[in-house]
């Protein structure tokens, strides 16, 4: 579909104002250098329809040690490199990529939480493709037959609803970002970057059809992944919600890490804050221990510091995690439920810590 065809389609849609939409037209890849491709399924990224996500055989599943809450769908990711390519393993920032590799996740609501086998709706898969001029980011909406994806690049609100694992229905309205909305959270000094790509969320153990095995080593073995060293020596985030892989503080750190320091930290759009939430900062004032804050009016709540040690009810996190209110929210972007059980975690960790000032 040609830019002009997009135009006229979404003005007859009225899907968003024209001055968002001339925003995220202007941002798209033009015609005259690429055009992605209008359906999902002409990636030949999946097995059949892909309703199973079902990886072809020259694509790789993957999981993360700590994944970012999205408002609690399940998640399946996968990778595919150009053929006879690799990427180059860092210990600390996103794997060096070649041109033309593409990172699928795709977006799914079970029907029932507690009994996966009752089947699944796909919402979204995201798509980010690393062209010659850099990072791109796609979402694919799937249909009601859930045969196929296809290109939105205005977004979309879905409404949803499922059992939780409480038993209880529960219901949302599920937010497809656009394009441009990709770049807030993969925006890395001024350019669209992956963000899990990283040693430290990949080493651990995937369950493949021939068997269970460490994605580096697995990587490695399949020819994708170049100079990874033996996990055992290869940074690793703790599991959030598993005492047994981390301390408490392991465990807050890495969720604020993967939820906050996509923009929280050096390279992040927010850095200005003058937060670092990465799990391996270890200034108390950068992870905003007795850090006033520079969010203003509903943004702090009434509360003076980010984290008062010894009592998340004074801290300005914990109030964040807990608000779905626009402009107190946080992540601002990404989720519109709260995440009951991170944020019991965030207020445990903060009602243990050391109440010294």
């Amino acid at each position: 579909m040609s830019v002009t065809m997009l135009f006229c389609f979404f003005l007859k849609k009225c899907r968003v104002p024209l001055l968002l939409l001339l925003t995220i037209i202007s941002c798209a890849p033009s015609p005259t250098e690429w055009e992605p491709p209008e359906q999902l399924s002409e990636y030949g990224l999946f097995q059949g329809t892909g309703a199973i996500q079902k990886p072809a055989p020259n694509v790789i599943p993957y999981d993360l040690n700590t994944p970012l809450f999205s408002d609690y769908t399940a998640k399946y990711r996968f990778i595919k490199l150009p053929k006879d390519t690799q990427a180059t393993y860092d210990p600390i920032q996103t794997f060096d990529l070649p041109i033309g590799t593409i990172i699928a996740k795709t977006f799914a609501y079970p029907h029932d939480m507690r009994d996966r086998s009752k089947g699944q709706h796909l919402l979204e898969t995201r798509l980010l493709i690393h062209r010659p001029n850099g990072w791109i980011g796609l979402p694919y909406v799937w249909n009601k037959e859930q045969t196929d994806a296809t290109l939105e690049i205005a977004g979309e609100i879905l409404q949803t609803q499922w059992i939780h694992t409480d038993g209880q229905q529960r219901s949302n309205k599920y937010m497809i970002p656009n394009v441009n909305q990709c770049k807030q959270c993969h925006d890395q000094h001024g350019h669209l970057k992956p963000i899990g790509i990283r040693a430290r969320h990949l080493n651990r153990d995937y369950p493949y059809d021939h068997g269970s095995m460490n994605q580096l080593t697995h990587w490695s073995q399949q020819g994708i992944l170049e100079n990874a060293p033996h996990p055992n020596n290869a940074p690793k985030l703790a599991v959030w919600n598993n005492p047994n892989a981390g301390t408490r503080n392991e465990r807050a750190r890495a969720y604020l890490e993967v939820n906050c320091a996509h923009c929280h930290a050096p390279e992040g759009r927010a850095w200005s804050a003058g937060l670092d939430l990465t799990a391996s900062q270890t200034d108390p004032s950068l992870i905003g221990v007795f850090k006033t804050s520079t969010a203003a009016g509903a943004g702090t709540g009434g509360r003076d510091y980010d984290i008062v040690p010894g009592d998340p009810n004074a801290s300005i996190f914990p109030y964040r995690i807990a608000s779905t209110q626009p402009d107190v929210a946080m992540p601002e972007l990404g989720r519109r439920l709260v995440h009951t059980e991170g944020l019991a975690l965030i207020e445990q960790w903060i009602a243990n810590m050391n109440t010294e000032k």
